[in-house]
């Protein structure tokens, strides 16, 4: 059990810095670069604050080494509880991973050319950005796909309240839900947005109980074997 709480501990440590590199990355550094649909306001903003669009950069590097981490320790956590399950967590958030580290070659491209003021770097920078929007949004995809197993092992193993699990499996759903209503409807991002919030409730949850509690475990704990 020490081991184990070790383990949901250091898992907790790596989902906290995936949660703010996340935040400071996309929520607090790309909407004070990227203007949809305004390639000169969008070069205008990299060329002014440089030093913030490289800051977003290493944040988002962050994300995609906290991702990576934060999927193969819950892979780590969950293992004896159902293998199948637990590689599930780690394969998605490995893809969702991947996923970020393409984004951020296209933003940190669109730097180095708007940088470059050559006569079409406005219009390349706004392509590249759009292109990381793409990436960022069909990317929710994995990390919806990542949330369901996870909901579901928090509740089966014992080790977290079991409405946490439904919370984030219900969140995992939304979570890819949204991604279909933001391209089938693009006018609806209130909608999509309202989505996502079960998602980033329970892993605020998540990372709570991982840091304060480490792991608890209920009478009756399933395993893959038991």
């Amino acid at each position: 059990m020490t081991d184990v709480k070790h383990t949901a501990r250091i898992t907790g440590l790596a989902y906290l810095g995936l949660a703010v590199s996340g935040i400071l990355g996309f929520l607090v550094v790309r909407s004070q670069l990227y203007v949809p649909g305004d390639a000169t306001r969008t070069a205008a903003n990299l060329v002014a604050h440089e030093g913030l669009a490289r800051f977003g950069i290493v944040a988002d590097a962050v994300t995609v080494l906290t991702q990576a981490v934060t999927a193969v320790w819950f892979w780590r956590l969950f293992r004896p509880v159902h293998p199948v399950a637990a590689g599930s967590i780690a394969a998605f958030g490995l893809v969702n991973s991947v996923t970020i580290l393409v984004g951020t070659m296209f933003s940190a491209t669109a730097l180095d050319v708007a940088v470059r003021a050559a006569p079409a770097s406005a219009d390349q920078a706004l392509l590249l950005y759009d292109l990381n929007a793409a990436g960022t949004s069909l990317g929710g995809l994995f990390f919806g796909l990542w949330l369901v197993p996870m909901g579901w092992l928090a509740g089966r193993s014992g080790y977290m309240p079991r409405p946490l699990g439904w919370l984030l499996v219900g969140g995992g759903v939304g979570y890819v839900l949204s991604v279909v209503v933001s391209f089938l409807a693009p006018d609806s991002s209130g909608l999509a947005y309202a989505l996502t919030v079960p998602a980033t409730v329970g892993e605020l949850w998540m990372v709570g109980h991982l840091l304060v509690t480490g792991v608890t475990v209920r009478a009756g704990l399933k395993t893959a074997t038991g």
